[in-house]
Parts: structure tokens; C-alpha cells; sequence
């Protein structure tokens, strides 16, 4: 039952062709395309040898020219930032993705850097839709409340929302309370064994497939409903990321988080379905904030354990 989860991620919406979009430069709606300062000479003895290179370099300045051309098109930017400003949904029961100060309310965490940073490159402000679960935000998904999505991937999501290559990837294993007879990650699918998850989060999507004898225990996500279950016997272990169960045990004396894992949760970005120009234009931008150490900066910084950057999609 251990190892990553391996389903391919999905990129944009079924039978659309959007265009190369990707962060990175720049361009307005309706603005004049900047020139890309490429100039093509033509030979000025077409008879000499020479001259049967000229459509190899006018071939290959064609291509060149594409490759600098402005990254952001004309389709892109209505489909994420058509309002006039980027609408970022994140989950507030999972410090891994976002972090809250209970008296400031200011937010922070891998999310909101990259979610500032995606706002940034399309020149709009950024604005937090706050969730307070997984499953409220999977709840929200033909709303219209949002234009992109901070959650973990999961093939049955992936029906509803077009998924970017996964940003970042985290180890989910189990919190084991005084006494438990869940000794080890191999231990918990057992006959009688009781397995608390947060209800409709990726481990509980995960564990649904997975296990073949124990039973899950479905609760709220948070804090609280997960110490409460533990703490008063009505489960055996509890179902998490490593991060976010290191926690939990520093306020129930007694429990421990076990070693190994279950599963790597891979956490991507979503756009709705029908923006298919957005969804690729995401797909780059996560690439691009892999590659240029944004993620592990963001990840770093917020102190995660068990946590790290996602590899590179091919």
C-alpha cells in the first residue's frame, strides 16, 4: 500500500487546442505585440551557394520568433483573470497549502506565494477564496467562485477540473494514539483496524481505493475533529499528511506519527474545465516556478516537513 500515486495529471479540458501560452512575459489584450527585434537580410547574390541557406535561417528565425513572442495570449487572460483579478481558492484546514494568523487573518504559506506570484505575472490583484475544507472547496467547483485552485490531485477531481503537473509532493502517513494497535504503516490494513480521515480530502479519496480490510472513519477536516476522534477511541489511527500530523501529536500526549508512508499526495493547480487557455497556461507556470526555485524557496520558508518539490513534467 506504499508508493506515490501515479495517475497521469490532466492538463486542460477534452478536445481543446489552446495555444503555447506560459508565463514569463507580459501582454495585454488589444496592445500592439512588441517586436521581437529579429531582422531578416535578403542575400544579395541569390546565385551563390549561400543563397541556399537562406530558407534554412528564414526557417529557423520563424521558429526563433515564435519562441520570444509575447507568452501570454489574448485567450488566456480573460479565462484567469477576467474580472480583473485572480480569484485563488485555498483550503484553510491544511497548513501544508496555507497557513492563517488567527489575529491578523493574513495569510501565507507555498499557495499564497505562488498564487501572488501568478497575479503578479498577469499584472491583477490577487484575491483569497477561502475554503475550509477539501471538501468545501470540491463542493465549489461549477460555481464560478474562483480561477484557480490550490488542491491535491485525484483522478476523480480530475473528471471536474483540469489539473496543472503537480508543484509539490507530500507524504501522508498516520497518527497513532497511546495504546493503538497500529504499530507500523503495514499494520493499519488490518480486519477491525479503525482508520480516521478528513471526509472527501485526498487521503480519504486514496484510502477508499486502497485498503482492503480496515475501515475508515470519516470526519471533518481540522484540528479538532481528528484529536477529538483519537483522543476519546473512536479510531485506531488517523489518516494525514506527515506535516500536519506532527502537529496533531504536539497536542495529544501520548500519540506518535508513524515512520514510512501510505502514499505521496501530489498537490497541482486547477482551472475550471471550460478554460482550456487557462489550463495551459497554469501547466507552464508551475513548470516554470519549479524550475526557478520558487516552490522550493515557498516550501522552505514555511518550514514543511516531508515536503518537496514536485519533478519536472515530461
Amino acid at each position: 500500500m506504499r508508493g506515490p500515486e501515479t495517475a497521469p495529471l490532466i492538463g486542460q479540458a477534452r478536445g481543446a487546442t489552446p495555444p503555447s501560452d506560459a508565463p514569463g512575459q507580459r501582454f495585454i489584450a488589444g496592445s500592439p505585440r512588441p517586436s521581437n527585434g529579429l531582422r531578416l537580410r535578403a542575400p544579395t547574390r541569390p546565385g551563390k551557394p549561400g543563397a541556399l541557406l537562406y530558407p534554412l535561417a528564414l526557417v529557423g528565425l520563424v521558429w526563433l520568433a515564435g519562441a520570444c513572442a509575447p507568452l501570454l495570449s489574448d485567450n488566456a487572460r480573460p479565462e484567469l483573470a477576467g474580472r480583473g483579478q485572480l480569484r485563488a481558492a485555498l483550503i484553510l484546514s491544511n497548513p501544508v497549502l496555507v497557513d492563517k494568523d488567527p489575529a491578523s487573518g493574513q495569510l501565507r504559506g507555498v499557495t499564497v506565494t505562488l498564487a501572488k506570484r501568478l497575479a503578479a505575472r498577469l499584472d491583477v490583484p490577487f484575491t483569497a477564496v477561502e475554503y475550509a475544507t477539501p471538501a468545501a472547496l470540491v463542493d465549489s467547483f461549477d460555481r464560478d467562485e474562483w480561477d484557480v485552485a490550490f488542491l491535491a490531485y485525484d483522478p476523480e477531481r480530475a473528471l471536474q477540473v483540469a489539473f496543472s503537473p503537480a508543484y509539490m509532493e507530500v507524504d501522508n502517513t498516520y497518527l497513532v494514539p497511546a495504546g493503538s494497535p497500529v504499530q507500523s504503516v503495514d499494520d493499519a490494513d488490518r480486519p477491525g483496524v479503525r482508520i480516521g480521515v478528513p471526509a472527501r480530502s485526498a487521503p480519504d479519496l486514496f484510502l477508499t481505493r486502497a485498503l482492503r480490510a480496515a475501515t475508515l472513519v470519516r470526519v471533518p477536516g481540522g484540528a479538532a475533529p481528528a484529536l477529538e476522534l483519537l483522543s476519546t477511541g473512536g479510531a485506531d489511527a488517523y489518516a494525514e499528511n506527515a506535516h500536519l500530523l506532527t502537529l496533531y501529536a504536539a497536542r495529544l500526549a501520548g500519540s506518535r506519527v508513524l515512520d514510512g508512508r501510505y502514499t505521496v499526495i501530489r498537490h497541482a493547480m486547477a482551472t475550471p474545465r471550460a478554460r482550456p487557455f487557462a489550463a495551459n497556461y497554469v501547466r507552464r507556470f508551475v513548470e516554470d516556478a519549479k524550475q526557478d526555485g520558487t516552490v522550493d524557496a515557498a516550501i522552505r520558508a514555511a518550514g514543511l516537513r516531508r515536503v518537496r518539490v514536485a519533478p519536472p513534467d515530461h
